[in-house]
C-alpha cells in the first residue's frame, strides 16, 4: 500500500494541477466577465473533456501495455510497443484536431447552446482546439514515465504549466482585455509548455524511447496489441464523456442560469473526485506491473488496500463538499448571482454525497484495464452513463422534478455500474489469476 500511495500522490497532485487550466479560466471569467462568459467557458470545458478523453484513453491503454512489458523486463517488446502506440495515437490526434475545426459550428446545435452564449463559446473554442496536439504530447510521455514508476516528473512539468496558465490568464483577461479568447490563449500556451517539455525530458533520459521513435518500422502484432488495449480504453473514456456531453446539452436547455451553476459545480466536482480517479490509475499501473511479473499475492494485497483507501477518502470528501458547498460555489460565482449559487449547491448536495460510488468505479476501471480486460471497463461505462443519460432525460421532463432529476441520475448510474463490476469480479476472480 505504501508503494502504491507514493506512486499515486504525484499523479493526484498532477491532475489537480491539470484541472487548474480550465478552473483558472472559469474563476477569472466568472468573476470578471459575467454569467454568459462563465456559461460559455463551462460548456466548452465539457466538450474539451470529451475530446481530450479520447487521447487520454489511448495513452492510458498504451500505458497498461508499457507497464506489463516493464514488469516482464521485456525491453525489446517495450520499444516496439512505444513505436506502435506513438504512430497510432499521433495519427488519431491529427484526425481529431481536423474534425474539431470542421464541426466547430455544428456544436452549437448539438449542445443546444443559447444564442446569447454561443458567440463567446465559439471564440473560446476556436483557440482552445489548437491545444489538442499539446494534450497528446503530455499524456503520451507522461503515460510512458508512469508505466516505469516515475510519477514525479509529470507532476513537475504540470506545476510549471499551471502556474504559467494562471499568470497568463490574469494578464490576457484583466490586463489586455482579450475576454474569453484570452483565457483560451493562456491555457493553450501553458499546455504546450508541459507537452513539449516532458517530451524533451523523456527522450533525453531513455534510450528505449529514442530507439522507438527513431524509426517507423512497425510490426503487425504490436499494433494489434496496442490497439486492443488503447482503442477499448479510448472507447471507455469516450463513452463516459460523451454521456456527460449529452447531459451538458440537456442542462443547456434550461438556460444560462442553470448552465452557469453546472459550470461552477462541475469544477468543484472534478477537484473532489479527481484524487480517487488518479488513485485508480496508479492502482492500475501497480496491478499491471505485478500481473506482468506474476505476483498474485501483491495484487490481492494491493486490491484490498486500494478499496479501503478509496472508500475512506471518498466519504471524507463527500462530507466536506456537503458542508462547504455554499462557500465553494462562491469561489466561482459573484455573490449577487443567488439563483446560480442556489442551483449549484443543490447539485453538490445530491451528487457530492455519493463520491464513494465513483471511487469504486475508478478502481474497477483500473483493475480490468490492468488485467487485460479493457472491454469490461467499456461495459461498466455503458451501464453507468446509459443509466445517467436515460434517467436525466426522463426525470427532467417531469415538471415537478425538472433539473433536479439530472443531478440524481449521476449517483444512480455509478452504483449500478459498481454492482455489475463487483459481480463480474466475484464470478471470474479464480480464472483471472489462473492465467498469470
Amino acid at each position: 500500500m505504501g508503494s502504491m500511495l507514493r506512486f499515486a500522490v504525484p499523479m493526484i497532485l498532477g491532475d489537480l494541477l491539470q484541472q487548474c487550466y480550465n478552473v483558472a479560466d472559469t474563476l477569472i471569467v466568472g468573476k470578471y466577465l459575467g454569467r454568459n462568459a462563465l456559461a460559455a467557458v463551462g460548456s466548452a470545458f465539457t466538450l474539451m473533456t470529451f475530446l481530450t478523453s479520447i487521447l487520454l484513453g489511448l495513452c492510458m491503454g498504451s500505458g497498461a501495455v508499457f507497464s506489463i512489458r516493464f514488469g516482464r523486463q521485456d525491453d525489446e517488446g517495450l520499444t516496439q510497443s512505444l513505436r506502435a502506440s506513438f504512430v497510432l495515437i499521433a495519427g488519431l490526434t491529427f484526425v481529431l484536431n481536423v474534425l474539431a475545426y470542421v464541426f466547430l459550428d455544428g456544436i452549437c446545435v448539438f449542445l443546444r447552446v443559447p444564442k446569447e452564449v454561443w458567440p463567446l463559446m465559439r471564440e473560446y473554442l476556436a483557440v482552445i482546439y489548437s491545444g489538442i496536439i499539446a494534450t497528446f504530447l503530455y499524456n503520451y510521455f507522461a503515460s510512458f514515465l508512469r508505466a516505469l514508476g516515475n510519477s514525479v516528473i509529470p507532476l513537475l512539468f504540470l506545476a510549471v504549466s499551471a502556474a504559467l496558465n494562471i499568470a497568463l490568464d490574469l494578464w490576457f483577461v484583466l490586463g489586455l482585455k482579450w475576454g474569453a479568447a484570452g483565457a483560451a490563449f493562456a491555457t493553450v500556451i501553458a499546455q504546450y509548455v508541459a507537452g513539449i517539455g516532458i517530451a524533451v525530458y523523456a527522450l533525453a533520459r531513455d534510450v528505449r524511447l529514442r530507439q522507438a521513435l527513431g524509426q517507423l518500422r512497425l510490426h503487425g502484432g504490436h499494433i494489434r496489441e496496442i490497439a486492443g488495449f488503447s482503442v477499448l480504453t479510448c472507447v471507455q473514456q469516450s463513452v463516459m464523456n460523451l454521456g456527460i456531453l449529452m447531459v451538458q446539452g440537456l442542462v443547456n436547455s434550461f438556460g444560462a442560469t442553470v448552465m452557469a451553476a453546472f459550470a461552477a459545480a462541475v469544477k468543484i466536482d472534478a477537484f473532489a473526485y479527481m484524487p480517487v480517479q488518479d488513485f485508480g490509475n496508479a492502482f492500475s499501473t501497480f496491478i499491471a506491473q505485478n500481473y506482468g511479473a506474476g505476483k498474485e499475492e501483491r495484487i490481492r494485497a494491493g486490491l484490498k488496500g486500494a478499496v479501503i483507501t478509496s472508500t475512506v477518502f471518498s466519504m471524507a470528501v463527500s462530507a466536506a463538499v456537503w458542508i462547504w458547498a455554499g462557500p465553494l460555489m462562491g469561489l466561482f460565482v459573484d455573490p449577487g448571482e443567488t439563483q446560480v449559487i442556489r442551483e449549484g449547491i443543490r447539485y453538490l448536495h445530491i451528487e457530492g454525497a455519493f463520491y464513494c460510488g465513483i471511487g469504486c468505479l475508478f478502481l474497477l476501471y483500473g483493475l480490468y484495464r490492468a488485467l487485460g480486460k479493457p472491454g469490461m471497463s467499456v461495459v461498466l461505462t455503458v451501464i453507468s452513463l446509459g443509466t445517467r443519460v436515460a434517467l436525466a432525460y426522463t426525470l427532467s421532463a417531469i415538471p415537478s422534478v425538472g433539473v433536479t432529476g439530472i443531478w440524481w441520475s449521476v449517483p444512480v448510474g455509478w452504483f449500478l455500474a459498481d454492482l455489475a463490476g463487483l459481480a463480474y469480479y466475484w464470478k471470474k476472480r479464480k480464472s483471472i489469476f489462473l492465467r498469470m
